[in-house]
Protein backbone atom coordinates (compact mmCIF):
# COMPACT_ATOMS: atom_id res chain seq x y z
CA UNK A 1 0.00 0.00 0.00
CA UNK A 2 1.49 3.37 -1.04
CA UNK A 3 0.62 6.69 0.62
CA UNK A 4 1.82 10.21 0.11
CA UNK A 5 2.46 9.78 3.82
CA UNK A 6 1.23 7.96 6.91
CA UNK A 7 -0.17 11.12 8.42
CA UNK A 8 -3.13 10.13 10.60
CA UNK A 9 -2.74 7.77 13.54
CA UNK A 10 -5.93 6.59 15.25
CA UNK A 11 -5.71 4.86 18.62
CA UNK A 12 -8.90 2.99 19.46
CA UNK A 13 -9.30 2.58 23.21
CA UNK A 14 -7.85 4.49 26.14
CA UNK A 15 -6.76 3.10 29.48
CA UNK A 16 -3.11 2.53 30.24
CA UNK A 17 -2.31 1.03 26.81
CA UNK A 18 -4.01 3.73 24.76
CA UNK A 19 -2.58 6.68 26.63
CA UNK A 20 0.96 5.25 26.79
CA UNK A 21 0.79 4.81 23.02
CA UNK A 22 -0.57 8.32 22.50
CA UNK A 23 2.02 9.88 24.80
CA UNK A 24 4.99 8.14 23.19
CA UNK A 25 3.86 8.93 19.65
CA UNK A 26 3.12 12.55 20.58
CA UNK A 27 6.59 12.91 22.10
CA UNK A 28 8.55 11.19 19.32
CA UNK A 29 6.44 11.51 16.15
CA UNK A 30 4.03 14.31 16.99
CA UNK A 31 5.90 16.59 14.57
CA UNK A 32 5.10 14.19 11.74
CA UNK A 33 1.60 12.81 12.29
CA UNK A 34 -1.75 13.75 13.78
CA UNK A 35 -2.88 11.56 16.67
CA UNK A 36 -6.50 10.90 17.61
CA UNK A 37 -7.56 8.64 20.48
CA UNK A 38 -11.10 7.29 20.52
CA UNK A 39 -12.54 5.99 23.77
CA UNK A 40 -15.86 5.71 25.54
CA UNK A 41 -16.49 6.63 29.14
CA UNK A 42 -19.12 3.89 29.14
CA UNK A 43 -16.47 1.18 28.77
CA UNK A 44 -14.46 0.36 31.88
CA UNK A 45 -10.83 -0.72 31.95
CA UNK A 46 -9.28 -3.75 33.61
CA UNK A 47 -7.09 -1.41 35.64
CA UNK A 48 -5.05 -3.87 37.73
CA UNK A 49 -1.65 -2.95 36.26
CA UNK A 50 -0.54 -1.23 39.43
CA UNK A 51 2.93 -2.76 39.76
CA UNK A 52 5.78 -2.22 37.32
CA UNK A 53 9.38 -3.16 36.56
CA UNK A 54 12.33 -0.73 36.19
CA UNK A 55 11.91 -0.30 32.43
CA UNK A 56 9.05 2.12 33.11
CA UNK A 57 11.63 4.65 34.27
CA UNK A 58 12.97 4.67 30.70
CA UNK A 59 9.48 5.47 29.35
CA UNK A 60 8.92 8.27 31.86
CA UNK A 61 12.36 9.70 31.07
CA UNK A 62 11.68 9.71 27.33
CA UNK A 63 8.39 11.49 27.99
CA UNK A 64 10.17 13.98 30.25
CA UNK A 65 7.96 13.28 33.26
CA UNK A 66 8.98 14.57 36.66
CA UNK A 67 9.16 11.52 38.95
CA UNK A 68 7.94 13.23 42.11
CA UNK A 69 5.06 14.96 40.32
CA UNK A 70 4.00 11.73 38.60
CA UNK A 71 4.07 9.73 41.86
CA UNK A 72 2.23 12.46 43.75
CA UNK A 73 -0.57 12.52 41.17
CA UNK A 74 -0.79 8.72 40.87
CA UNK A 75 -0.43 8.13 44.63
CA UNK A 76 2.56 5.96 43.88
CA UNK A 77 5.17 4.18 45.97
CA UNK A 78 8.53 2.57 45.22
CA UNK A 79 9.21 -1.08 44.51
CA UNK A 80 12.49 -2.97 44.94
CA UNK A 81 11.20 -6.38 43.89
CA UNK A 82 8.52 -9.04 44.32
CA UNK A 83 8.35 -11.26 47.38
CA UNK A 84 7.14 -14.79 46.63
CA UNK A 85 5.58 -16.48 49.66
CA UNK A 86 4.84 -20.23 49.96
CA UNK A 87 5.63 -21.02 46.31
CA UNK A 88 8.11 -23.77 47.12
CA UNK A 89 6.13 -24.99 50.12
CA UNK A 90 4.48 -23.53 53.24
CA UNK A 91 6.73 -21.08 55.05
CA UNK A 92 9.03 -20.51 52.09
CA UNK A 93 9.73 -17.02 50.81
CA UNK A 94 12.20 -15.26 48.59
CA UNK A 95 12.57 -11.86 46.95
CA UNK A 96 12.97 -11.47 43.20
CA UNK A 97 14.83 -8.17 43.35
CA UNK A 98 15.58 -5.69 40.60
CA UNK A 99 19.27 -5.73 41.44
CA UNK A 100 22.23 -8.08 41.58
CA UNK A 101 23.21 -9.86 44.77
CA UNK A 102 26.83 -9.16 45.73
CA UNK A 103 29.26 -8.09 43.02
CA UNK A 104 29.86 -9.79 39.69
CA UNK A 105 33.59 -10.24 39.10
CA UNK A 106 34.56 -10.02 35.47
CA UNK A 107 32.30 -12.27 33.44
CA UNK A 108 31.42 -14.47 36.43
CA UNK A 109 28.12 -13.75 38.14
CA UNK A 110 28.11 -13.52 41.90
CA UNK A 111 25.84 -16.50 42.45
CA UNK A 112 28.69 -18.78 41.30
CA UNK A 113 30.93 -17.43 44.08
CA UNK A 114 28.06 -17.82 46.51
CA UNK A 115 27.55 -21.45 45.39
CA UNK A 116 31.27 -22.21 45.85
CA UNK A 117 31.17 -20.58 49.30
CA UNK A 118 28.13 -22.70 50.22
CA UNK A 119 29.87 -25.87 49.05
CA UNK A 120 32.75 -24.88 51.37
CA UNK A 121 30.36 -24.77 54.32
CA UNK A 122 28.89 -21.24 54.10
CA UNK A 123 25.36 -21.09 55.56
CA UNK A 124 24.18 -17.75 54.15
CA UNK A 125 21.47 -17.51 51.51
CA UNK A 126 22.16 -15.64 48.29
CA UNK A 127 19.86 -12.89 49.58
CA UNK A 128 22.11 -12.29 52.59
CA UNK A 129 24.35 -10.52 50.07
CA UNK A 130 21.55 -8.48 48.49
CA UNK A 131 21.34 -4.73 49.01
CA UNK A 132 17.70 -4.86 47.92
CA UNK A 133 16.80 -7.65 50.34
CA UNK A 134 18.33 -5.84 53.30
CA UNK A 135 16.59 -2.58 52.33
CA UNK A 136 13.26 -4.44 52.10
CA UNK A 137 13.85 -6.15 55.46
CA UNK A 138 14.34 -2.75 57.10
CA UNK A 139 11.65 -0.93 55.11
CA UNK A 140 14.13 1.51 53.59
CA UNK A 141 14.39 3.26 50.24
CA UNK A 142 16.52 6.00 48.72
CA UNK A 143 18.33 6.98 45.56
CA UNK A 144 21.59 5.06 45.52
CA UNK A 145 23.38 4.60 42.20
CA UNK A 146 26.43 2.80 43.58
CA UNK A 147 27.59 1.46 46.95
CA UNK A 148 30.49 3.61 48.11
CA UNK A 149 33.41 3.61 45.68
CA UNK A 150 32.94 -0.06 44.77
CA UNK A 151 31.64 -1.82 41.67
CA UNK A 152 28.44 -2.78 43.52
CA UNK A 153 25.42 -1.25 41.84
CA UNK A 154 22.91 0.60 43.99
CA UNK A 155 19.15 0.29 44.26
CA UNK A 156 17.30 -0.50 41.04
CA UNK A 157 13.61 0.24 41.50
CA UNK A 158 10.20 0.53 39.87
CA UNK A 159 6.82 1.85 41.04
CA UNK A 160 3.44 0.92 42.39
CA UNK A 161 0.70 3.35 41.34
CA UNK A 162 -3.00 3.72 40.64
CA UNK A 163 -3.27 2.62 36.98
CA UNK A 164 -6.41 4.68 36.32
CA UNK A 165 -4.66 7.80 37.63
CA UNK A 166 -1.62 7.06 35.47
CA UNK A 167 -3.87 6.92 32.39
CA UNK A 168 -5.40 10.26 33.42
CA UNK A 169 -1.95 11.76 33.98
CA UNK A 170 -0.87 10.68 30.50
CA UNK A 171 -4.11 11.96 29.00
CA UNK A 172 -3.32 15.42 30.39
CA UNK A 173 0.20 15.09 28.97
CA UNK A 174 -1.16 14.12 25.54
CA UNK A 175 -3.80 16.81 25.29
CA UNK A 176 -1.16 19.45 26.06
CA UNK A 177 0.77 18.12 23.05
CA UNK A 178 -1.99 18.16 20.49
CA UNK A 179 -3.52 14.70 20.79
CA UNK A 180 -7.24 14.77 20.03
CA UNK A 181 -9.54 12.74 22.25
CA UNK A 182 -12.84 11.67 20.70
CA UNK A 183 -15.65 10.26 22.82
CA UNK A 184 -17.61 7.40 21.33
CA UNK A 185 -18.13 3.68 21.04
CA UNK A 186 -17.15 1.80 17.87
CA UNK A 187 -20.18 0.57 15.95
CA UNK A 188 -18.57 -0.52 12.70
CA UNK A 189 -15.31 -0.55 10.76
CA UNK A 190 -14.90 0.60 7.16
CA UNK A 191 -12.22 -1.21 5.13
CA UNK A 192 -10.69 -0.71 1.72
CA UNK A 193 -12.29 -3.09 -0.73
CA UNK A 194 -9.05 -3.90 -2.49
CA UNK A 195 -6.34 -4.01 0.21
CA UNK A 196 -8.51 -4.86 3.21
CA UNK A 197 -6.88 -2.03 5.20
CA UNK A 198 -8.96 -0.14 7.74
CA UNK A 199 -10.09 3.24 6.42
CA UNK A 200 -12.23 4.50 9.28
CA UNK A 201 -14.25 3.58 12.32
CA UNK A 202 -17.89 4.60 12.73
CA UNK A 203 -19.03 5.57 16.22
CA UNK A 204 -22.36 5.24 18.00
CA UNK A 205 -22.78 9.02 18.06
CA UNK A 206 -22.64 9.25 14.26
CA UNK A 207 -19.03 10.39 13.99
CA UNK A 208 -16.63 8.84 11.51
CA UNK A 209 -12.91 8.76 12.37
CA UNK A 210 -10.59 8.15 9.41
CA UNK A 211 -6.93 7.21 9.64
CA UNK A 212 -3.92 5.86 7.79
CA UNK A 213 -2.79 3.65 10.68
CA UNK A 214 -4.72 2.20 13.62
CA UNK A 215 -3.64 0.94 17.05
CA UNK A 216 -6.09 -1.45 18.69
CA UNK A 217 -6.20 -0.82 22.45
CA UNK A 218 -9.71 -2.18 22.95
CA UNK A 219 -8.72 -4.71 25.61
CA UNK A 220 -9.76 -8.34 25.56
CA UNK A 221 -12.37 -7.58 22.86
CA UNK A 222 -9.66 -6.79 20.26
CA UNK A 223 -12.28 -5.09 18.09
CA UNK A 224 -9.94 -4.28 15.22
CA UNK A 225 -7.20 -6.90 15.06
CA UNK A 226 -9.25 -9.80 16.40
CA UNK A 227 -12.87 -9.25 15.45
CA UNK A 228 -12.51 -7.20 12.27
CA UNK A 229 -9.23 -8.43 10.78
CA UNK A 230 -9.71 -11.99 12.04
CA UNK A 231 -6.29 -12.56 13.61
CA UNK A 232 -6.68 -15.62 15.80
CA UNK A 233 -5.65 -16.10 19.43
CA UNK A 234 -3.15 -18.73 20.60
CA UNK A 235 -4.24 -20.28 23.89
CA UNK A 236 -1.40 -20.88 26.40
CA UNK A 237 -3.57 -22.07 29.27
CA UNK A 238 -1.99 -25.55 29.18
CA UNK A 239 1.15 -23.88 30.61
CA UNK A 240 -0.47 -21.00 32.50
CA UNK A 241 -3.78 -22.49 33.64
CA UNK A 242 -5.09 -19.57 35.74
CA UNK A 243 -8.06 -17.99 33.96
CA UNK A 244 -9.79 -15.82 36.57
CA UNK A 245 -8.88 -12.97 38.88
CA UNK A 246 -10.67 -11.09 41.63
CA UNK A 247 -9.43 -7.58 42.43
CA UNK A 248 -10.31 -5.65 45.56
CA UNK A 249 -8.91 -2.50 47.19
CA UNK A 250 -8.30 -2.37 50.93
CA UNK A 251 -7.24 0.34 53.36
CA UNK A 252 -3.71 1.68 53.17
CA UNK A 253 -1.02 -0.01 55.26
CA UNK A 254 0.37 1.77 58.30
CA UNK A 255 3.90 1.26 57.02
CA UNK A 256 4.23 1.03 53.26
CA UNK A 257 6.61 -1.78 52.24
CA UNK A 258 8.79 -1.14 49.15
CA UNK A 259 7.88 -4.38 47.39
CA UNK A 260 5.03 -6.32 45.80
CA UNK A 261 3.97 -9.57 47.45
CA UNK A 262 2.73 -12.68 45.60
CA UNK A 263 1.46 -15.40 47.95
CA UNK A 264 0.71 -18.88 46.60
CA UNK A 265 -2.83 -20.15 47.23
CA UNK A 266 -4.32 -23.64 46.64
CA UNK A 267 -5.23 -22.92 43.00
CA UNK A 268 -3.24 -19.80 42.16
CA UNK A 269 -1.83 -16.81 44.01
CA UNK A 270 -2.71 -13.54 45.71
CA UNK A 271 -1.14 -10.14 45.07
CA UNK A 272 -0.63 -7.22 47.43
CA UNK A 273 0.40 -3.83 46.03
CA UNK A 274 0.83 -0.99 48.55
CA UNK A 275 -0.12 2.51 47.37
CA UNK A 276 -0.18 5.77 49.28
CA UNK A 277 -3.97 5.91 49.63
CA UNK A 278 -4.97 2.24 49.58
CA UNK A 279 -3.69 -1.29 49.04
CA UNK A 280 -4.33 -3.16 45.80
CA UNK A 281 -5.17 -6.85 46.24
CA UNK A 282 -6.17 -9.64 43.96
CA UNK A 283 -6.50 -13.39 43.66
CA UNK A 284 -5.45 -15.04 40.38
CA UNK A 285 -6.76 -18.61 40.15
CA UNK A 286 -7.83 -21.46 37.90
CA UNK A 287 -11.57 -21.99 37.65
CA UNK A 288 -10.87 -25.64 36.86
CA UNK A 289 -9.52 -26.15 40.38
CA UNK A 290 -11.44 -23.60 42.51
CA UNK A 291 -14.92 -22.08 42.49
CA UNK A 292 -15.47 -18.33 42.26
CA UNK A 293 -17.08 -18.21 45.72
CA UNK A 294 -14.20 -20.09 47.31
CA UNK A 295 -11.69 -17.80 45.59
CA UNK A 296 -13.49 -14.71 46.88
CA UNK A 297 -13.59 -16.03 50.45
CA UNK A 298 -9.92 -16.90 50.33
CA UNK A 299 -9.03 -13.42 49.09
CA UNK A 300 -11.12 -11.54 51.64
CA UNK A 301 -9.94 -13.74 54.51
CA UNK A 302 -6.30 -12.99 53.74
CA UNK A 303 -6.22 -9.21 53.39
CA UNK A 304 -3.78 -7.27 55.56
CA UNK A 305 -6.20 -4.34 55.86
CA UNK A 306 -10.03 -4.07 55.71
CA UNK A 307 -11.60 -4.27 52.24
CA UNK A 308 -12.98 -1.07 50.73
CA UNK A 309 -15.25 -2.72 48.15
CA UNK A 310 -16.50 -6.06 46.86
CA UNK A 311 -14.12 -8.12 44.73
CA UNK A 312 -14.32 -7.32 41.01
CA UNK A 313 -14.15 -10.38 38.70
CA UNK A 314 -11.89 -10.57 35.64
CA UNK A 315 -11.90 -13.48 33.19
CA UNK A 316 -9.07 -14.14 30.78
CA UNK A 317 -7.25 -16.73 28.72
CA UNK A 318 -3.47 -16.55 28.78
CA UNK A 319 -1.95 -16.40 25.32
CA UNK A 320 -1.31 -14.07 22.40
CA UNK A 321 -2.48 -13.14 18.94
CA UNK A 322 -0.87 -15.22 16.19
CA UNK A 323 0.38 -11.91 14.82
CA UNK A 324 0.32 -8.42 16.34
CA UNK A 325 0.44 -6.29 13.19
CA UNK A 326 -1.95 -7.06 10.34
CA UNK A 327 -2.72 -4.75 7.41
CA UNK A 328 -2.50 -1.19 8.83
CA UNK A 329 -3.35 -2.14 12.41
CA UNK A 330 -1.29 -3.11 15.45
CA UNK A 331 -2.78 -4.46 18.69
CA UNK A 332 -1.18 -3.25 21.93
CA UNK A 333 -2.12 -4.14 25.49
CA UNK A 334 -4.78 -6.73 26.27
CA UNK A 335 -5.94 -6.82 22.65
CA UNK A 336 -2.54 -8.31 21.73
CA UNK A 337 -2.52 -11.01 24.39
CA UNK A 338 -2.48 -11.56 28.12
CA UNK A 339 0.24 -12.85 30.40
CA UNK A 340 -0.93 -12.77 33.98
CA UNK A 341 0.54 -10.12 36.32
CA UNK A 342 2.79 -12.44 38.34
CA UNK A 343 5.99 -10.61 37.34
CA UNK A 344 4.40 -7.19 36.75
CA UNK A 345 5.12 -7.28 33.02
CA UNK A 346 1.77 -5.99 31.69
CA UNK A 347 2.70 -2.32 31.47
CA UNK A 348 6.20 -3.19 30.29
CA UNK A 349 4.82 -5.14 27.31
CA UNK A 350 2.72 -2.11 26.40
CA UNK A 351 5.67 0.27 26.45
CA UNK A 352 7.99 -2.24 24.77
CA UNK A 353 5.56 -2.79 21.92
CA UNK A 354 4.91 0.94 21.53
CA UNK A 355 8.66 1.56 21.41
CA UNK A 356 9.11 -1.18 18.81
CA UNK A 357 6.27 0.20 16.70
CA UNK A 358 7.73 3.70 16.76
CA UNK A 359 11.11 2.28 15.74
CA UNK A 360 9.52 0.52 12.74
CA UNK A 361 6.72 3.00 12.00
CA UNK A 362 6.28 3.59 8.26
CA UNK A 363 6.62 7.03 6.74
CA UNK A 364 4.94 6.58 3.37
CA UNK A 365 4.61 2.86 2.75
CA UNK A 366 3.43 0.02 4.96
CA UNK A 367 5.63 -2.82 3.83
CA UNK A 368 6.01 -6.47 4.69
CA UNK A 369 9.56 -6.11 6.01
CA UNK A 370 8.67 -3.80 8.91
CA UNK A 371 5.50 -5.71 9.68
CA UNK A 372 7.32 -9.06 9.73
CA UNK A 373 10.12 -7.71 11.92
CA UNK A 374 7.63 -6.26 14.41
CA UNK A 375 5.75 -9.55 14.63
CA UNK A 376 8.93 -11.62 14.92
CA UNK A 377 10.36 -9.58 17.80
CA UNK A 378 7.04 -9.23 19.63
CA UNK A 379 6.33 -12.97 19.41
CA UNK A 380 9.80 -13.68 20.79
CA UNK A 381 9.29 -11.29 23.71
CA UNK A 382 5.90 -12.76 24.61
CA UNK A 383 7.35 -16.26 24.60
CA UNK A 384 10.30 -15.24 26.80
CA UNK A 385 7.97 -13.71 29.39
CA UNK A 386 5.68 -16.73 29.17
CA UNK A 387 8.56 -19.07 29.95
CA UNK A 388 9.67 -16.98 32.94
CA UNK A 389 6.14 -17.19 34.36
CA UNK A 390 5.96 -20.94 33.73
CA UNK A 391 9.13 -21.31 35.79
CA UNK A 392 7.35 -20.19 38.98
CA UNK A 393 4.50 -22.64 38.55
CA UNK A 394 6.46 -25.66 37.43
CA UNK A 395 9.14 -25.45 40.13
CA UNK A 396 6.84 -25.75 43.12
CA UNK A 397 6.96 -28.07 46.10
CA UNK A 398 3.37 -27.60 47.26
CA UNK A 399 1.23 -30.59 48.18
CA UNK A 400 -2.08 -28.87 48.91
CA UNK A 401 -4.02 -29.58 45.74
CA UNK A 402 -4.31 -30.90 42.21
CA UNK A 403 -3.52 -27.49 40.72
CA UNK A 404 0.08 -27.50 41.90
CA UNK A 405 0.59 -31.15 41.01
CA UNK A 406 -0.64 -30.38 37.50
CA UNK A 407 1.81 -27.47 37.21
CA UNK A 408 4.69 -29.56 38.50
CA UNK A 409 4.06 -32.36 36.00
CA UNK A 410 3.05 -30.41 32.89
CA UNK A 411 5.10 -30.73 29.70
CA UNK A 412 7.26 -27.62 29.27
CA UNK A 413 8.21 -25.64 26.17
CA UNK A 414 11.73 -26.65 25.11
CA UNK A 415 13.45 -23.32 25.92
CA UNK A 416 12.44 -23.23 29.60
CA UNK A 417 13.03 -26.96 30.06
CA UNK A 418 16.59 -26.48 28.78
CA UNK A 419 17.19 -23.42 31.00
CA UNK A 420 16.15 -25.37 34.09
CA UNK A 421 18.41 -28.29 33.22
CA UNK A 422 21.41 -26.03 32.57
CA UNK A 423 21.02 -24.10 35.82
CA UNK A 424 20.51 -27.28 37.85
CA UNK A 425 23.73 -28.72 36.46
CA UNK A 426 26.11 -25.77 36.78
CA UNK A 427 24.34 -22.58 37.82
CA UNK A 428 24.69 -21.20 34.30
CA UNK A 429 21.90 -19.15 32.76
CA UNK A 430 20.88 -19.94 29.20
CA UNK A 431 19.77 -16.38 28.66
CA UNK A 432 18.96 -14.95 25.24
CA UNK A 433 20.75 -11.73 24.32
CA UNK A 434 17.52 -9.72 24.18
CA UNK A 435 15.88 -11.37 27.19
CA UNK A 436 13.85 -8.97 29.33
CA UNK A 437 15.02 -10.74 32.51
CA UNK A 438 18.62 -10.46 33.64
CA UNK A 439 20.86 -13.35 34.73
CA UNK A 440 20.31 -12.24 38.33
CA UNK A 441 16.53 -12.56 37.87
CA UNK A 442 16.74 -16.08 36.50
CA UNK A 443 19.14 -17.10 39.28
CA UNK A 444 16.98 -15.65 42.06
CA UNK A 445 13.79 -17.33 40.86
CA UNK A 446 15.43 -20.70 40.21
CA UNK A 447 17.13 -20.67 43.61
CA UNK A 448 14.01 -19.31 45.30
CA UNK A 449 11.89 -22.06 43.76
CA UNK A 450 14.22 -24.72 45.08
CA UNK A 451 16.85 -25.51 42.44
CA UNK A 452 20.32 -25.74 43.99
CA UNK A 453 22.95 -26.09 41.25
CA UNK A 454 25.10 -29.20 41.47
CA UNK A 455 28.17 -27.20 40.47
CA UNK A 456 29.40 -23.70 39.63
CA UNK A 457 31.44 -21.93 36.96
CA UNK A 458 35.10 -23.00 37.36
CA UNK A 459 36.22 -19.42 36.78
CA UNK A 460 34.96 -18.77 40.32
CA UNK A 461 37.98 -20.78 41.54
CA UNK A 462 40.39 -17.97 40.71
CA UNK A 463 40.63 -16.83 44.35
CA UNK A 464 41.70 -18.97 47.29
CA UNK A 465 39.27 -20.23 49.95
CA UNK A 466 40.60 -17.61 52.36
CA UNK A 467 40.19 -14.82 49.83
CA UNK A 468 36.65 -16.00 49.05
CA UNK A 469 35.66 -16.03 52.73
CA UNK A 470 37.11 -12.53 53.15
CA UNK A 471 35.30 -11.33 50.03
CA UNK A 472 31.95 -12.63 51.25
CA UNK A 473 32.37 -11.17 54.72
CA UNK A 474 33.38 -7.76 53.37
CA UNK A 475 30.30 -7.70 51.14
CA UNK A 476 27.97 -8.19 54.10
CA UNK A 477 29.56 -5.28 55.98
CA UNK A 478 29.45 -3.06 52.90
CA UNK A 479 25.75 -3.72 52.35
CA UNK A 480 24.84 -3.20 56.00
CA UNK A 481 26.58 0.17 56.02
CA UNK A 482 24.88 1.28 52.80
CA UNK A 483 21.39 0.32 53.99
CA UNK A 484 21.88 1.98 57.37
CA UNK A 485 22.33 5.29 55.55
CA UNK A 486 19.00 5.10 53.71
CA UNK A 487 15.77 6.75 54.95
CA UNK A 488 12.68 4.66 55.54
CA UNK A 489 10.39 4.20 52.56
CA UNK A 490 7.65 6.21 54.32
CA UNK A 491 10.02 9.07 55.13
CA UNK A 492 11.29 9.22 51.56
CA UNK A 493 7.74 9.46 50.19
CA UNK A 494 6.74 12.05 52.79
CA UNK A 495 9.71 14.26 51.88
CA UNK A 496 9.51 13.93 48.11
CA UNK A 497 6.22 12.79 46.60
CA UNK A 498 3.43 12.55 49.16
CA UNK A 499 0.02 12.59 47.50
Amino acid sequence: MIHDGIDRLVIVGGGTAGWIAAAAFARLLGHRISIELVESDAIGTVGVGEATIPQIIRLNTVLGLDEDDFLRFCKGTFKLGIEFVDWSGPGSRYLHTFGDAGINLGSVHFHHYWRRHAMNGGKERLWDYSLHQMAVDEGRFGKLDRVGNTQMTGLAYAYHFDASLYARYLRNYCEQRGVTRTEGMVQSVVRDGESGDIRSIELDNGKSVAGDFFIDCTGFRALLLGQELGVDYLDWSRWLPCDRALAVPSERMDKIPPFTRATARPAGWQWRIPLQHRTGNGHVYSSGFMSDDEAARLLLDNLDTPALDDPRPIRFTTGRRSSFWSHNCVAIGLSSGFLEPLESTSIHLIQSNVSRLIELFPRAQIGDAERDEYNRRTIHEFEQVRDFLILHYNLNAREDGEFWRYCRNMALPDPIRDKIALFAASGRIGRDVDDLFRDASWAQVMLGQGILPADYNPMADQMSDEQLAQFMGDLRKLIEKAVAGLPTHDDYIARNCAA
